[in-house]
């Protein structure tokens, strides 16, 4: 019986989005700080970096919609060609932009693998 209410209680998803979105939102916060920096760079890699990983894993789980958001984040903190934002509107941007990030890692879920479900 206890076998049973175990494996019951086994989650059947997984969020994979949820670890990059939420160190994508803590970056975006602390990027705040190096807006006038030359630091500010490694900010674009890594929101860039992360916004293409949560989109590689919305695809995966058929969630498209996100695509939506996370192209636009992907091109505006493009660091190969950024774009010439400054000024409160960049300031707000780095704020709201955490917003959709944090919200892609908790609705983004794909099926657990059953050799995932066996290792836990």
């Amino acid at each position: 019986m206890a076998q049973q209410s175990r494996k019951a209680a086994e989650p059947r998803f997984a969020r994979p989005a949820l670890a990059p979105g939420i160190l994508a939102a803590i970056v975006l916060m602390a990027g705040v700080g190096f807006m006038d920096n030359s630091w500010f760079l490694l900010v674009h890699f890594v929101v860039t970096i992360l916004a293409v990983i949560i989109g590689w894993f919305a695809i995966q789980a058929k969630q498209y919609l996100w695509l939506v958001v996370l192209v636009p984040i992907i091109v505006l903190w493009n660091p190969v060609l950024p774009l010439p934002l400054s000024g409160d509107g960049w300031f707000a941007a780095q704020l709201i932009a955490a917003i959709p990030f944090v919200a892609a890692g908790v609705l983004i879920k794909v099926e657990a693998e059953l050799e995932d479900r066996h290792r836990r």
